[in-house]
């Protein structure tokens, strides 16, 4: 692999910060500007999008108001905005358009960092050998994207180490992101390891479980240690992927949680209490990459 263009990978690192807000699953315009404001209001400075969130639009008001209003003389290079390619945006010409698209409704110059969502295109089987040739296709008009400024920086999201090695051997710039599902029931070491090798920052999805399949909030090795600590079961969940030096987007809508998340960087967990939390069986709770050729 020849040396890549790093220097979307040193934005992200000076800019992006250890816990984002995430977006995922709001979509009401009320909703989504009480959230982005509180945030900001709280001390956050990354917040975390995507095209089929369908809510960049909102974001994009609620970012815009905050800083018109604002006493504390937030400008947009304050912010850090990540967005994500849609499963149905993948291609050349698709990946190029969305941008733009995601500019406008983001109401932005430039977005801090662009991923691609997902390893395979929509209406497409996992078996499909398309999938590779479009996800080469979104990531050379990413970097079209990033060499003219409309993005800081590119990455991608759900990529194994599969994906992951195919990528290089196209990438003249380097995926600054890895955005993957990791938490103690699913730890995902093999494409961490991957990552940690090259630079890539990896970026965790789903810490605390989800409402679907698991909630990791009532683990009771998490209560115990969240009891031991005095922190809620949520900050040892965050603490336990910012102590590996992972970064995290939890979502929620509540201020007081909002809050919580962002002072869960004061934890700093022990390799034993890290090990301690981490299941024996790992459990994979979201979306499955693995079959996506």
């Amino acid at each position: 692999m020849s040396e890549l263009d790093r220097n979307g990978l040193e934005y992200c690192r000076k800019k992006l910060d250890v816990v984002s807000v995430g977006t995922f699953r709001i979509k009401a315009k009320k909703t989504i500007n009480d959230v982005v404001k509180s945030a900001l209001a709280l001390g956050y400075r990354t917040i975390d999008t995507a095209q089929c969130y369908r809510n960049e639009h909102h974001i994009g008001e609620a970012l815009e108001q905050y800083i018109a209003e604002s006493g504390s003389n937030l400008q947009r290079e304050d912010v850090f905005i990540t967005s994500k390619i849609s499963p149905s945006n993948l291609g050349r010409e698709k990946t190029l358009n969305s941008v733009k698209q995601s500019l406008i409704d983001l109401k932005l110059a430039y977005i801090d960092l662009m991923l691609i969502h997902w390893p395979g295109a929509q209406g497409l089987l996992t078996s499909d050998e398309r999938n590779s040739v479009l996800r080469e296709e979104s990531w050379r008009s990413l970097e079209e994207c990033y060499k003219r400024g409309e993005v800081k920086a590119i990455g991608v999201s759900n990529y194994t180490v599969d994906h992951l090695n195919e990528l290089f051997t196209y990438a003249t710039v380097l995926p600054a992101v890895n955005q993957i599902e990791l938490h103690p029931h699913y730890r995902n070491e093999a494409v961490v390891k991957l990552c940690r090798k090259h630079g890539i920052i990896v970026q965790a999805y789903s810490s605390l479980g989800t409402t679907d399949n698991c909630n990791l909030l009532d683990d009771p090795k998490v209560l115990a240690l969240a009891q031991s600590k005095n922190a809620t079961p949520a900050q040892i969940l965050l603490a336990w992927g910012t102590s590996q030096n992972f970064y995290v987007i939890p979502k929620t809508t509540n201020p007081t949680h909002l809050q919580e998340n962002l002072s869960s960087t004061r934890l700093l967990l022990t390799n034993n209490e890290i090990q301690m939390l981490n299941s024996e069986n790992e459990n994979k709770l979201c979306w499955d990459p693995t079959s996506v050729v």
